[in-house]
């Protein structure tokens, strides 16, 4: 959740404005986010079955889907050639993560443990917050 909420909140920074449609993509993404510690704790108590490991993986990917709607909400916002389109660029650290939930969720009926291998990737991924905003913020002022 932290990764998440660093990454989220210096997105937030490099955007100059919102409209209702940025409101409920943002929502979206709150929703799915606000299942991880439910999915969480149930990994956490039933170990690594496949039922868990599977729904913790759905989850994930619908939180990434949810973030690849919002990116490109506000991409329409600002337009294709906004600063903040260009900061965004082709977001391959946003269509990797999809691929890997997406595998993992595959996996995590048939190898749990490598289910969580590819989950644990994406977060290593975005641990750092993206600097492609940073940019846009720095420009900017």
């Amino acid at each position: 959740m932290t990764i998440y909420w660093n990454n989220h909140h210096n997105l937030f920074h490099a955007v100059e404005r919102i409209n209702g449609a940025v409101l409920w993509a943002n929502l979206h993404l709150m929703f799915w986010l606000s299942l991880v510690p439910f999915t969480t704790a149930w990994l956490s108590e039933a170990g690594l079955q496949s039922g868990p490991v599977t729904l913790y993986g759905l989850v994930l990917l619908l939180a990434g889907v949810a973030h690849f709607i919002l990116m490109r909400t506000l991409i329409a916002l600002h337009g294709k050639n906004s600063p903040f389109a260009t900061a965004v660029g082709r977001d391959t650290k946003g269509k990797l993560s999809l691929v890997l939930y997406a595998a993992g969720l595959v996996l995590g009926w048939l190898l749990p443990m490598l289910a969580l291998v590819f989950y644990i990737l994406v977060a290593i991924i975005w641990l750092v917050p993206d600097r492609r905003f940073e940019k846009v913020i720095r420009s900017s002022k």
